[in-house]
């Protein structure tokens, strides 16, 4: 029998029996399930053409708080009390501190927080250009706060989106003013008729069955703790365990493809997600995806890895702690993402291997990548090496992620011999590595970089690793961000 431990509803015990799965989990799909739909009511019903915003708000916040209470039950009160404490902070104790670390406690105060301290009380001069762009002008009211924070098209699984992007949704502004997908400016649709996000939803849905269907049937098959197995590590040569190595970290990953494309194609379905037209006059509906699948499976760097990995918490954490720190500001921001996740000590050794990887990588592509661009032969040959040394070294960093506990996770690394932290370290000591513009500390070098490179364009910031590569729809384009263009 599944487990019964939950402190939600247990309505859907019997479904939970009869799949073989934890009622937590039943409770999470059946309810994202539920908001699919209702986002689809949600858009056909209270279309902003139809409805004031006043009653989207009411509603989107009341489904959401009623699905949080439905899937956590007394624990939803978290929710309440935290935008709740966070939003009074803002109220009484002013917008000029706004920026202090104790409003890190979910990414969509932490962001509204920043957004509101940069809009209220920096000048502009000061800002970056899509801190400018994300500004916030004026206090949120106590209804529009808690509609962005406990919406029911996000409140379980995201994504996280900006303040301004979610009030022009809920205002029906969306589909007036647009990005254009291919230089990032903002344009009128020129007439064109609101788009249908039916063609994306659907997609998604079934981007979300195959996750679903392998997960379920393949990842069971392919557990990560195999890695650390004694009688396995014993017996098995070491082009065995490399290969099981990234097949198994391969496996782990449909459950987050099922979970973050669902969210997006219910956020999509509610008519939240249009980014604008590309090109060809096809609609974007990719404004706050998290992830894209196949550039992950294809990535040829840790860097082009994290850039379409969980790409809005990226964005997060380059806002509100990469773009602002002035001290070693690529450990500060994995140190800020591991705390972030939580607890476990599997998160911490994770991010700081992640550390000595990225600025490995960068060190090597740095130094090497120009000698393999001058014929198509010698650029394959790299791509085809690069792939598979960022696999293993992707794989290899989040071992720790999966299996949590501190004891395990060094079991896995002493079996390795720790092999990949010292080849990082070596590279780090011996390869020059370019000084970045981030390693200046003044805001105004960093903006004069900016400008230098473009009057239009996000600087990388030294090529940041959780810099955000432009979307666009076509997928063997590099793909535009919401507010940025970096380049690496």
């Amino acid at each position: 029998m599944a487990t019964t431990s939950t402190t939600g509803s247990t309505l859907l015990q019997p479904l939970s029996n009869a799949v073989q799965l934890p009622i937590d989990q039943v409770n999470f799909v059946v309810c994202q399930l539920f908001a699919l739909l209702a986002a689809v009511w949600f858009r056909t019903y209270l279309h902003s053409s139809k409805t004031s915003s006043f009653i989207r708000h009411v509603v989107a916040t009341l489904l959401g708080l009623y699905l949080a209470l439905f899937c956590f039950g007394w624990y939803a009160l978290h929710f309440l009390v935290q935008s709740g404490i966070s939003y009074c902070i803002m109220i009484i104790i002013g917008v000029e501190t706004m920026h202090n670390p104790m409003m890190i406690i979910t990414q969509k105060i932490t962001s509204l927080a920043y957004e509101i301290h940069d809009g209220m009380f920096r000048k502009d001069e000061e800002l970056t250009p899509s801190q400018r762009d994300l500004a916030v002008r004026r206090m949120p009211s106590l209804l529009e706060y808690f509609s962005y924070t406990c919406n029911f098209m996000g409140i379980l699984a995201g994504p996280l989106c900006s303040y301004k992007d979610y009030i022009t949704f809920i205002e029906g502004r969306s589909y007036h003013v647009t990005q254009s997908a291919e230089n990032g400016k903002e344009e009128l649709p020129c007439g064109q008729a609101e788009p249908s996000p039916n063609m994306a939803v659907t997609q998604k849905l079934l981007v979300c069955g195959l996750s679903l269907f392998f997960h379920l049937t393949v990842s069971n098959m392919l557990p990560v703790e195999y890695n650390i197995d004694e009688h396995f590590q014993a017996t098995s040569l070491w082009p065995a365990r490399v290969l099981y190595l990234y097949v198994s970290l391969l496996a782990a990953r449909p459950k987050y493809y099922f979970a973050w494309t669902l969210a997006d194609a219910i956020n999509n379905a509610a008519g939240f997600g249009f980014r604008g037209y590309d090109k060809n006059g096809e609609a974007c509906w990719d404004l706050i995806s998290n992830l894209r699948i196949q550039q992950i499976e294809m990535s040829t760097s840790f860097k082009m890895f994290l850039d379409n990995w969980n790409i809005q918490t990226a964005l997060w954490l380059k806002r509100v702690c990469y773009e602002r720190a002035t001290l070693s500001p690529t450990i500060q921001t994995f140190i800020l993402s591991a705390i972030w996740h939580g607890v476990y000590p599997g998160y911490y050794l994770t991010f700081l291997t992640g550390v000595v990887m990225t600025l490995a990588a960068r060190a090597m592509r740095s130094n090497f990548r120009h000698y393999f661009i001058k014929s198509p032969q010698l650029k394959l040959l790299y791509d085809i090496v690069t792939w598979m040394v960022t696999q293993i070294a992707v794989s290899y960093t989040v071992v720790p992620f999966v299996l949590l506990s501190i004891k395990p996770s060094f079991t896995f690394y002493s079996s390795w011999y720790y092999c990949l932290h010292i080849i990082g370290i070596l590279v780090l000591l011996l390869l020059p590595v370019k000084r970045t513009q981030r390693g200046k500390t003044t805001r105004e070098n960093v903006q004069l970089s900016q400008s230098k490179r473009s009057d239009e364009t996000e600087n990388s910031l030294g090529q940041n690793s959780f810099s955000i590569t432009n979307y666009v729809c076509n997928q063997n384009q590099e793909l535009a961000s919401r507010h940025s263009s970096l380049k690496q």
